[in-house]
C-alpha cells in the first residue's frame, strides 16, 4: 500500500541510547505496523557518502547522496534487531558504529540534507500504521501524530548500555570515551539551529534510567491507549 496521511503514527522521539530504538521495534511488532528508523536514514546517508568518496562538508552533495538511497528495513524476529539494507546490501552493523553515528550526526544539521529526506520518511506511513523512532519525529517531520513519546536518561546511563551493546559485539571501548561522545552529540543535536532535539509540545517524556525495557514499553502502550479513549 502506498504512503497515506490517514495511517497512525506513534513517534518515539529522544537522545541516543535512551532505548527508542528498542522500544519503537517491540511496539511495531506488538502492534503489527511498520517502523522507520529515521536516524539509520542518516546513518546511511553518512555511509554511502563515505563510500562514494562525498565530501560531508558539501551539504549540497550530501544531499544528493540522501536523494538516492535505496533503503530497506527489514524485521526479524522477535529477539532480532531490524535489519538495514542498503543497495541490497545488509549494512545493519556498519552503520551503528559509534564512527558513522558521528558522522550522521555531522550531516544532520544542514537544511538541504533534511529537506532532501523529509518526504522519504513520510513515505514510510502507510496503513496499518507506523513506529518512527528519531529524534524529530514528533516535532517536524509527523507533527500531526495523535500519540508522541519523548524517552530520556541520563548520559551516564546511556554511555553504559551503549559499553554493554559494544561490549557484546566484541568491541573494545572505553565508557569514559563513550560519554564524552554521548555528552557531545547531545550538545550538537540540542543547539543545532534546524530541527533540535526536544521533546514535542504534546509529547509524554519517560525517563528510561533504571527502568526494565518491559516496563517502559508497557508505558508506551498505555499512552497509545489512553489516546484511543
Amino acid at each position: 500500500m502506498t504512503g497515506g496521511t490517514t495511517a497512525p503514527v506513534i513517534t518515539i522521539d529522544g537522545p541516543s541510547g535512551s532505548g527508542k530504538g528498542t522500544i519503537a521495534k517491540l511496539l511495531a511488532r506488538q502492534l503489527g505496523w511498520h517502523i522507520l528508523d529515521s536516524g539509520a536514514l542518516y546513518r546511511l546517508t553518512a555511509l554511502s557518502a563515505v563510500k562514494q568518496g562525498v565530501d560531508l562538508n558539501d551539504p549540497g552533495a550530501v544531499a544528493g547522496v540522501a536523494r538516492k538511497l535505496d533503503v530497506e528495513f527489514r524485521s526479524g524476529q522477535m529477539d532480532q534487531p531490524v535489519s538495514v539494507y542498503l543497495m541490497g546490501e545488509d549494512v545493519t552493523e556498519e552503520i551503528r558504529t559509534e564512527t558513522c553515528g558521528d558522522k550522521a550526526s555531522q550531516i544532520a544539521p544542514h537544511t538541504v540534507v533534511r529537506e532532501a529526506l523529509l518526504q522519504r520518511q513520510r513515505d514510510f506511513r502507510r496503513m496499518p500504521g507506523l513506529v518512527a523512532d528519531g529524534r524529530d519525529m514528533g516535532t517536524v517531520v509527523f507533527p500531526d501524530s495523535p500519540c508522541k513519546v519523548y524517552l530520556t536518561a541520563s548520559a551516564e546511563i546511556r554511555a553504559q548500555r551503549r559499553y554493554e551493546q559494544l561490549k557484546q559485539q566484541g568491541q573494545s571501548v572505553k565508557i569514559a570515551h563513550l560519554l564524552s561522545e554521548i555528552k557531545a552529540r547531545d550538545d550538537r543535536d540540542m543547539n543545532r539551529e534546524n530541527a533540535p532535539l526536544r521533546p514535542a509540545d504534546d509529547a509524554v517524556t519517560l525517563d528510561t534510567s533504571g527502568i526494565p525495557i518491559d516496563e517502559v514499553l508497557r508505558e508506551v502502550l498505555q499512552i497509545w491507549s489512553s489516546k484511543q479513549a
